[in-house]
């Protein structure tokens, strides 16, 4: 019997602004679309935020038993700066830049987004189209548009009327803005653009002369715009409704705006029942930003060759740092924070560990049936990560206890523990033991670690006392706890 059929789940709507049960609209099967990165620079810790937060629901998904078809798009078109409207290509900026061919930027760095998210561990999905590759779709989207009423051409670019939708829908509905308060609010321009109206957005718009990526059309020559491609590929792969559409909070609007508006004016019906957003990142208590340095890239996290933190931090500590916020609200990036994550995480793999050898008892003394399913609940309530850590916290604070003998647990309690441990730790939050996953860097620790405790062995058998003292103190200055037991001297990381 699959899990989701005990479990039931609660999203947080954008749309709606409420928790509301999550009901599929095929039972057993979940179809789940994420707005994927725009590939003409490196993918930058924001985006990681919102990728892995929603690599965490894909993976609870998948855990509970659900069949997930999980869509995340790579815009590879170059949609123009301000909403497509005006401004620089970022893709053909790029290429000028580094004096390559737009698709050779494109290449370069959804190379690099695959391999920061494979560093993350995060699940590749199961569809990532390309822009590039549904330009067909995207053109007799806009044909129906105009067919029905919402969309015009202009000099050979074709634009949505937004004022005539609202006629009879509501734009703005998932923003919370209106229409009336947009408009009093427009400052026109003597030379304002093609537009009817200011807030009409571009679904093709005509290419310039100096514009590289272009294609064949029944009104120019050209490219789409930028909200298009997700209406195109969303529809697509998962029907002109489908059960999850996420992104971060700053694509609500206009981007996720102009999807709705797109999608129920050309199929007439809502596109998605429930809409998830991720927060923000900021880096010491300030926006993250390239423009004023204030910014840190993976790689650089990992590396340590950045000037905001003091030193390296692996991709697993990075993304348990994460996971300690709820992904919806803010949080940031700090040298504390992260160094406090990393002896948490290593508290849990510690206690992990430690069940292999733990003596068991006729009686438990905590329940586990009822801590498991408090692990449930947690993520039932909307994803919640922090919560679930803190029950993985209570777990480790209890095999501490049987550790020393304070509590005790059955057999069968035993195995059900450490199943639960190894799900959520490694399945569903998709953390990685470096002990276990030859993390090459583990595997030297380890090695010089050990021949530390050989020496401290040897200086004991010689009764030199002030050296085997010695090590063990300056080894727990840096973090690492050496243990004197029956089998002999173990380490775990504090």
């Amino acid at each position: 019997m699959s899990l989701y059929k005990d479990q039931k789940i609660k999203i947080y709507n954008s749309l709606t602004k409420e928790k509301e049960t999550f009901t599929p609209i095929h039972e057993g099967a979940v179809g789940m679309y994420v707005c994927g990165p725009t590939v003409y620079s490196n993918v930058h810790m924001g985006n990681c935020r919102t990728f892995l937060s929603f690599d965490l629901v894909f993976r609870y998904l998948k855990h509970l038993g659900f069949k997930v078809r999980y869509v995340r798009n790579i815009t590879d078109a170059g949609h123009l700066e301000n909403d497509g409207e005006s401004g620089d290509d970022p893709i053909l900026k790029k290429a000028r830049i580094e004096q390559l061919e737009p698709m050779e930027i494109v290449q370069k760095y959804t190379v690099d987004f695959h391999e920061t998210m494979a560093k993350f561990n995060a699940l590749p999905p199961s569809i990532e189209p390309t822009a590039t590759g549904h330009i067909y779709e995207q053109i007799a989207i806009v044909e129906n548009l105009i067919t029905e009423g919402y969309a015009y051409e202009k000099n050979g670019s074709v634009y949505f009327d937004v004022v005539k939708f609202n006629e009879d829908h509501t734009y703005g509905k998932l923003s919370g803005r209106k229409l009336e308060d947009m408009i009093t609010n427009t400052r026109e321009l003597a030379a304002q653009s093609e537009k009817k109206n200011p807030q009409d957005f571009a679904l093709w718009k005509k290419a310039e002369p100096q514009h590289i990526m272009r294609w064949p059309s029944p009104w120019s020559e050209g490219f789409p715009g930028w909200h298009l491609e997700c209406t195109a590929m969303s529809t697509k792969y998962l029907g002109e409704t489908f059960d999850i559409h996420g992104g971060g909070m700053d694509l609500k609007f206009p981007h996720h705006e102009c999807e709705i508006a797109q999608a129920e004016a050309s199929n007439k019906k809502s596109p998605v029942n429930y809409w998830m957003h991720t927060n923000m990142l900021t880096l010491n208590g300030k926006k993250m930003s390239k423009s004023t340095g204030n910014n840190i890239l993976p790689g650089e996290l990992f590396s340590g060759e950045n000037n905001a933190l003091g030193r390296t931090f692996s991709p697993s500590v990075a993304k348990f740092f994460m996971f300690q916020a709820h992904y919806g609200s803010m949080l940031d990036f700090s040298n504390e924070a992260l160094e406090a994550s990393e002896k948490g995480f290593n508290r849990l793999l510690d206690a992990y560990h430690s069940l292999s050898v733990i003596e068991t008892s006729e009686k438990s003394s905590l329940s586990i049936s009822e801590w498991k399913q408090s692990c449930y609940d947690a993520m039932n309530d909307d994803f919640n990560s922090p919560i679930l850590i803190a029950h993985l916290f209570e777990a480790t604070k209890f095999i501490n206890g049987l550790k020393e003998g304070n509590a005790t647990i059955t057999s069968e309690d035993l195995e059900i523990l450490s199943a639960t441990m190894k799900a959520f730790l490694f399945d569903v939050l998709g953390l990685e033991d470096a002990t276990v996953s030859g993390d090459e860097s583990a595997i030297k620790l380890e090695g010089a670690v050990g021949l530390l405790i050989e020496l401290r062995n040897q200086a004991r058998s010689n009764k030199d006392f002030a050296t085997s003292d010695r090590i063990r103190d300056e080894l727990q200055e840096v973090g690492i706890q050496l243990k004197d037991g029956k089998e002999g001297t173990t380490f775990s990381l504090s």
